[in-house]
Formats: C-alpha cells, structure tokens, sequence
C-alpha cells in the first residue's frame, strides 16, 4: 500500500492536487505509477557521476525486468502491468527516454528529437495513466500521449535555465523558443481534451483539472514577455489560489464536454515525427 508521503506529494504539486478528485483506490495506483516513475527518473536527476548514474539506472532496469519483488515498488509496477495489461514496449521506450539523460551533456537539435523524447519521458506516463483510468479506444489512448507530451514540453520551457546549469539543452535559451514550445504544447493540450471524455465519469474531472493546472504554467511564462524576465522570475509555479481558480474552470470544461459531440475518432494527432522512431500502434 502507498504511504500518504509517496513521490507524487513530495514532486508533483499539480497532479497531487487533480488527485483529489480521484477515487481513493485510483488515486494509490496512479501513485504507484508515479513512483515508479519518478524513481527511474531521479537516478538520472541525481549528483552522481554519469558512471555511477548508469551503473544504477542498469540495475533498477534489471530489477524491474527480472521482477525482483524484494522492491516494493518494482512489484507494485508489474501488478499494474498485470491488471491494465499495459505493454512493456510503453515502459522499455521510458526506460529509452530517462538513459538519454544519463550522459555529461544532453543536446536535443530537432522538433523531431523533441517530440521523441517527451513522448519517452512523459508522453508513456500519460499512456499508462490513462490505461488504469480504463481508456480503451486507441484514439483516445493517442490523446492521453498528446497529454503527457505537452506537460512535458511546458516543463521543458519552464525549466531552460536549470537545465543549462545541468548541460541539458531540450531547447535553446531564447524567449522565442521558449515561446514556440509553449505554443506546441498548447496544440497537444487541445488535441487531449475531447478524448477526456472517453474516460469514465469519475475519473474524468481529476484530468480536466490536472490539464489545466499544468496548461497555466505555459500561460504564465508567455507572461513574461521576454527572456530578462523570464530569468528573473526563477521556476515557475501555479500558485494554490491559482489552482483554485483553475478547478472552478474545469467545472466549465466538464459541461462542455458533455455538451460537445465530437467524434474522437476525427482529432488529428500530431504524431509524424514520433512515427519515424516509433510505432505507437504497437502500444495503445
């Protein structure tokens, strides 16, 4: 059982807050996804030597692989895994994403190589979450990657400076690329959001309010204005009355959504690029 002190508490503020409004027993295997993921992740994340980061990263891969159920948290995975029968070729391309993070200097050149990697690294996240909120239509599955893409490049734009400190470089550290990567995301939030009603009704609330949260982060960069302030505004959250605000307005959302009929099976994803590397097909 997931202690109330898990990963998703202690780093994300924002789905912490949209977990709310999950039903109890959802909200401990969301967490337990999240945990696991943010374990793989902080290995790549930590003070270590690349060395050491790979050597560690090598063994949790193992662990899970080989399912050594002496770690909690590998055990809880692979019982997701059993239950939603989510593919392992999900968590091997998040595995993918997390070890191209493991190097003396992270260099991305291509809207291509950017997509790739958010899909790894958040996109998969965004995949399996909606397989345990019980997503079943493939486009709606391709919508929750669309999800997960776009929190990860909002964090990517909101994160430019401390990633540079660490010699990681998604994109450039210019206000018109941090700019043009919000606007990015923002097409990947649109394109999540009439597929959120595919999710089961007391699921759906905790994503209109997660995809909110986390859309006004990119809203308060564009803020900004220009790259000066942008430095001198240090990280950039969503305050709680801010998310509060926020959860007022995903009420709106929900009665638009029950209001709007949109064939899901018509949105048009943006997943080209991602196709060159990666059949997606394969894994909703």
């Amino acid at each position: 059982m997931m202690s109330d002190n898990n990963c998703v508490s202690i780093y994300a503020k924002s789905f912490n807050w949209a977990g709310f409004f999950l039903p109890k027993e959802t909200y401990k295997k969301c967490s337990a996804l999240y945990d696991f993921c943010r374990i793989a992740d902080n290995i790549a994340d930590d003070d270590n030597v690349v060395e050491i980061k790979q050597k560690e990263f090598e063994k949790f891969e193992n662990n899970f692989k080989q399912k050594n159920f002496d770690e909690p948290i590998i055990k809880e995975m692979w019982n997701l895994v059993d239950e939603f029968n989510i593919s392992l070729n999900i968590i091997n391309d998040l595995f993918d994403g997390i070890k191209s993070d493991i190097k003396q200097q992270v260099k991305l050149n291509s809207k291509k190589e950017l997509l790739v990697y958010s899909y790894r690294v958040a996109g998969t996240v965004g995949l399996m979450m909606a397989k345990i909120l019980n997503v079943s239509k493939k486009s709606s599955l391709k919508s929750a990657i669309d999800l997960g893409i776009a929190m990860q490049l909002t964090n990517i734009s909101r994160d430019v400076i401390e990633d540079s400190k660490n010699n990681r470089s998604y994109i450039n550290e210019c206000f018109e690329e941090i700019s043009s990567t919000i606007k990015l995301a923002d097409n990947f939030y649109a394109n999540s959001f009439f597929s959120i009603k595919d999710i089961p009704i007391s699921f759906r609330f905790s994503i209109l309010v997660a995809r909110r949260v986390y859309r006004k982060i990119g809203y308060k960069i564009l803020d900004k204005k220009n790259i000066k302030n942008y430095r001198d505004s240090g990280k950039i959250y969503v305050s709680n009355i801010e998310k509060i605000l926020e959860t007022f307005l995903s009420i709106y959302d929900l009665i638009k959504l029950s209001l709007v009929n949109k064939k899901i099976d018509t949105i048009v994803h943006d997943h080209n690029l991602i196709y060159e590397e990666i059949n997606l097909d394969e894994r909703v």
